[in-house]
């Protein structure tokens, strides 16, 4: 399969037995590696458990914490500003304090509810934190050190592994949410022709693209880059300048658009009334790459082969690298998750993971060119989620 059809928008959250089946994968995980308890405490893994959504985590001031027991439901450790929105989850076991309270904010709590939750026997229990890569610890350094200062006979042990073994496959209701999302950005960027014109400062198509979105049915668009230049574009991520678009401009956007907390990430490419026959030829070669990469997703295979399989054909037309590291990543909560396809990445690829290509380039000195597609995994192929680009770069 290598499109998909305009998703009906799916129902926002997830049901309890959803919840209850990530608890249990989670415990089964946390069985089988001796783990006493879960301390989870961003955003992404709070909200995979718990149904948490909120945008107050973009103020820095107060800590969350959700605690993952070997045996029972989750437990919410929570400034009480938060305490209404976790009662409508799935959570019954809340635990509040007030805050901001810098000289104890939730440690007390936090310690008293871990050691009720060890049985008061926390002699050598194995505490999971989330510290490998590609995961932070959201709490002050310090709170952390006096936290395991007062729980010194625990095991602080790292759970990522856990938490990303858990998180790259995705439920049935986690791939409709990513589909929907998927779908609006695509319409959006079919409205090219009518959003951007020579002329228009990039700021500007910035601009009339995240409108376009919200009004397509988006949530938000917290992530949106590009570039625009003659014959290519410079770098992908840096904030875009009043310049106007002018005729033999490329101009290229990549956007992290939001359904229900689920992201796409996915870009676009456009030339306007005429591209160099370097840029065509390496849209071209991108194509033909993701071709490959998409051809080479299947459950068995690893995110190196994936890897290989579209730098086979950049270097068959004699391209070089964009220097971007890698080609492409998990996507689902957030923008990007693991794993990567890269060549030291021999992670094996499993039915209903979502994952992105984005093969890169270079077009001629300083100008690359980037393309993305995202897709979804089934058991013996995959299934593209973004309508896929044309053949050949667009001329506006």
């Amino acid at each position: 399969m290598t499109t998909t059809a305009h998703a009906v928008q799916p129902e926002r959250g997830f049901s309890t037995a959803e919840f209850e089946q990530r608890l249990a994968n989670a415990q089964a995980l946390m069985k089988q590696q001796g783990f006493d308890l879960l301390l989870l405490t961003t955003e992404a893994e709070i909200r995979y458990f718990s149904g948490f959504l909120t945008l107050f985590w973009q103020s820095p001031t107060r800590p969350w914490f959700l605690l993952l027991p070997a045996h029972g439901n989750p437990v919410a450790v929570i400034p009480g500003i938060g305490e209404e929105i976790m009662r409508k989850t799935w959570i019954s076991d809340i635990r509040t304090w007030s805050s901001p309270q810098p000289e104890d904010e939730g440690v007390s709590l936090l310690t008293e509810t871990i050691r009720e939750l060890l049985q008061r026997n926390s002699k050598n229990a194995k505490i999971g934190l989330t510290k490998g890569a590609e995961s932070t610890i959201r709490m002050p350094l310090e709170d952390l050190e006096r936290l395991q200062a007062l729980l010194s006979n625990c095991q602080w042990q790292n759970c990522t592994p856990i938490i990303r073994q858990l998180r790259m496959v995705k439920s049935a209701a986690e791939i409709a949410k990513l589909r929907h999302i998927c779908t609006i950005t695509s319409t959006t960027f079919a409205q090219a022709k009518q959003l951007f014109h020579i002329g228009q400062p990039l700021d500007e198509a910035f601009r009339a693209f995240k409108i376009a979105m919200l009004q397509n049915g988006a949530d938000d668009v917290p992530y949106l880059v590009g570039g625009a230049d003659q014959g290519g574009y410079g770098d992908v991520i840096s904030p875009p300048q009043p310049t106007p678009l002018a005729a033999g401009d490329v101009l290229m956007l990549d956007t992290g658009a939001v359904f229900d907390g689920y992201y796409c990430d996915f870009d676009r490419n456009f030339a306007f009334e005429h591209a160099s026959d370097a840029a065509k030829r390496a849209y071209i070669t991108l194509h033909k790459a993701t071709d490959a990469g998409f051809a080479a997703i299947k459950p068995g295979n690893t995110c190196a082969q994936v890897f290989q399989a579209m730098q086979a054909v950049i270097e068959e037309a004699g391209g070089g690298s964009g220097g971007v590291g890698r080609m492409g990543h998990g996507l689902g909560m957030q923008l990007t998750e693991w794993p990567s396809n890269m060549l030291s990445d021999q992670t094996v690829i499993e039915e209903n993971m979502v994952l992105t290509l984005e093969p890169s380039m270079s077009i001629t000195e300083g100008k690359i060119m980037v393309h993305e597609e995202n897709l979804v995994v089934h058991a013996d192929s995959a299934e593209y989620l973004s309508q896929r680009a044309p053949s050949e770069l667009p001329i506006l």
